[in-house]
């Protein structure tokens, strides 16, 4: 085959993805003090875009250099596993930082650890699920006109794709808008108690807002453009717009470690003492919400 400067592009970015998420996922696992639920998520999140970029690799190598039809629908069953797992863990985040505002007193509890361990289980059980569809059978190598704008999924299980990504996005905006109110309400009756200033309350305001921003802005620039081609789209429109939708999505995983983890006061410490030489599983730690992360 001749080389498409596309995939040359997809798997630099996997490499990129690789890296930054494995990065991640080490200083979680070897760092005792980062069992609380809000760190195995986002180890769940890097873990997903670790898989997501391996995937991205894998797909160039196996395209070029050992083509064949089984390997091909494996490394896609891998992607589809890992970008769903990857989307998913960004909604339990989400739900994690609601409920540690809603249910501030009972939070730091048993009850969240357990709760924690089933959506990590759904999460993963749904995204393998989807995964393994186009390896058992649900595939278009036998009917390419049943093909979708990505070969071998069939255009109505990128479907099914594409609107649990939209129903996903539409979550993660409702449980976002409900935590902004949470905590614009919450500053403003610090600032009444305290008797602050209203500048102090509209600062508080602000910041709350562009996270808010940042947060959604990101993952809808991200998968909102494949989602929506991935509903309008047909498998005989060119692959250059295959491309162009894909490749702002992979930009997702490569972001979330930047937005989830490295923004992280206690993961910073662990890189910087890494850095230095001088790291030690002792390292003092102290207790954030998931909302502050």
């Amino acid at each position: 085959l001749a080389l498409n400067p596309w995939d040359v592009v997809l798997c630099i970015s996997g490499t990129i993805i690789c890296c930054e998420n494995a990065i991640v996922v080490v200083v979680i696992f070897y760092t005792p003090a980062f069992r609380a639920p809000m760190f195995l998520l986002i180890g769940s999140l890097a873990t997903a875009d670790l898989l997501a970029g391996l995937g991205l690799i894998l797909h160039f190598a196996f395209v070029y250099f050992i083509p064949s039809e089984a390997v091909s629908l494996l490394t896609v069953g891998l992607l589809v596993t890992s970008f769903t797992a990857s989307v998913s863990s960004l909604l339990t985040i989400t739900i994690d930082r609601y409920l540690s505002l809603y249910n501030a007193l009972t939070y730091y509890s048993e009850r969240t650890v357990t709760r924690t361990y089933i959506m990590l289980i759904l999460t993963w059980g749904a995204s393998i699920c989807y995964g393994l569809l186009p390896v058992m059978g649900w595939n278009c190598l036998k009917e390419p006109s049943a093909c979708s704008i990505v070969r071998p999924l069939t255009k109505n299980h990128l479907i099914i794709l594409s609107v649990s990504f939209l129903a996903v996005f539409a979550a993660m905006l409702q449980l976002y808008v409900q935590i902004c109110r949470i905590v614009c309400r919450h500053a403003h009756q610090i600032a009444v108690q305290r008797h602050l200033l209203a500048s102090s309350h509209y600062v508080t305001t602000r910041k709350g807002i562009a996270t808010l921003a940042v947060i959604l802005g990101t993952f809808a620039s991200c998968w909102l453009p494949f989602a929506v081609y991935g509903l309008l789209g047909d498998y005989s429109y060119p692959a250059l717009y295959t491309y162009v939708t894909l490749l702002p999505a992979t930009y997702n995983s490569m972001l979330n470690p930047v937005i989830y983890a490295f923004r992280n006061q206690e993961i910073q410490k662990v890189l910087w003492a890494v850095c230095c030489g001088c790291f030690s599983s002792t390292l003092p730690f102290r207790s954030r919400s998931p909302s502050d992360v």
